[in-house]
């Protein structure tokens, strides 16, 4: 993840924000889920003390996103930090139920707040010719977090207790908010013309901010069926359970690798948003459709690995594609537009699967899936084709 010149001032504590935000979404919910029976907590009471982090998100992240359009990023990111620490430091308390269920609820909207602002301090100082590059290095430390969370997070609970895990997590978004009030400069408020509703609504339905967002919102659902979905298949396959965790893992390490790649590819000319996007989500399309006709070890494992290319292709391309599109003085709430996309992706992926696959069968509900990922890989090859000259993709 690194090149022959140093990144510009400021973004490597915006790397720790964004890993920190992943760590905390995936390491509490892996550590609660298996936790569950020792903390009194029944599955109906598990999906709902989950779900606490993502409602907040999609929620909030727009909201905080135009705000730090109004009074600048670096304090959003900062008071979001530092939020996170607070609503962490309060499973200290008594870790029952409702007390971390507050603390679920307190962190995602922490990171509803410093998520977006990070994304459009990243746009913003990273430049537009270098925005694939340092995009691609955020997402892959975003990644790094969503792999590391759970494995740290199930390590010290095993070794200490709960607490460990939330003390964990405050000591890192305490970092991280020191480094970013230190290190990342403050960023000129814009000057912001009057937008009428109109324009909102021209602004959101334009093909330059609905495409990308499309296509990463069809990502977060592949990769939330993957997550909840491999396992379950490595289970009904008889493998032991490590398999499905490592299967996990080789699909985050595999986009911790490939977006730094991709986003130098695309600052250099090499590949567009239209041609990544579209061979990725084909690639992993064609990933389902062999899982769902032929489900075995080697299909679980090259299905991770074809997520994990997809998701290292078309994430950075996506967000380089969205800033290079959007004017600086609403950076943050384009970034938070789109955040939200990725959240109701996240969330529609899962539920799509698990409802076609409760009436009919798991193998349908995951051609599906693929259905759907292959129309997301053709809208992108036909909508970006008459912008690929005029917007840096």
């Amino acid at each position: 993840m690194t090149t022959t010149s140093p990144p510009p001032r400021g973004l490597p504590p915006l790397y720790l924000a964004g890993f920190t935000t992943a760590f905390g979404a995936h390491g509490v919910g892996s550590v609660l889920g298996a936790e569950t029976d020792d903390i009194g907590l029944s599955l109906l009471g598990l999906g709902i003390v989950l779900a606490l982090y993502d409602v907040a998100e999609v929620v909030l992240k727009p909201l905080f996103g135009a705000l730090s359009d109004r009074i600048g990023a670096k304090p959003v990111i900062v008071g979001g930090l530092i939020g996170f620490v607070v609503a962490s430091l309060l499973a200290l308390l008594q870790p029952t139920v409702l007390v971390l269920a507050i603390a679920r609820l307190g962190q995602g909207v922490a990171a509803s707040a410093f998520s977006p602002a990070s994304s459009a301090a990243v746009a913003r100082i990273a430049g537009k010719q270098r925005l694939g590059r340092y995009f691609g290095r955020y997402g892959a430390w975003k990644s790094l977090g969503y792999v590391a969370g759970p494995l740290i997070g199930i390590v010290l609970v095993q070794t200490l207790d709960i607490r460990a895990l939330y003390i964990a997590l405050a000591l890192l978004a305490g970092t991280a908010a020191a480094w970013v009030a230190v290190a990342m400069p403050a960023l000129p408020v814009q000057p912001r013309p009057r937008y009428t509703v109109v324009d909102l609504v021209r602004q959101t339905a334009d093909r330059s901010f609905l495409v990308p967002t499309m296509l990463l919102a069809t990502t977060t659902a592949v990769l939330g069926v993957a997550i909840g979905f491999l396992p379950l298949l490595a289970n009904r396959l008889d493998l032991p359970a490590v398999v499905g965790a490592v299967a996990i893992a080789v699909l985050a390490l595999v986009s911790t690798l490939v977006q730094p790649l991709t986003g130098r590819l695309r600052d250099a000319g090499r590949i567009s948003t239209r041609t990544g996007s579209t061979v990725g989500l084909a690639v992993a399309a064609a990933a389902l459709v062999l899982l769902a006709a032929a489900p075995d070890v080697v299909t679980l494992f090259v299905a991770a690995l074809a997520f994990g290319v997809m998701i290292g292709l078309v994430t950075p391309l996506a967000f380089a594609h969205l800033a290079a599109a959007t004017p600086e003085e609403r950076m943050g709430r384009t970034m938070g537009n789109a955040e939200l996309g990725r959240e109701a992706g996240d969330a529609g992926g899962p539920l799509l699967v698990g409802a076609v696959a409760a009436a009919w069968t798991l193998p349908a509900a995951l051609g599906l899936l693929a259905a759907a990922t292959a129309a997301a890989s053709a809208v992108s090859w036909i909508s970006l084709r008459r912008t690929r000259r005029t917007t840096a993709q």
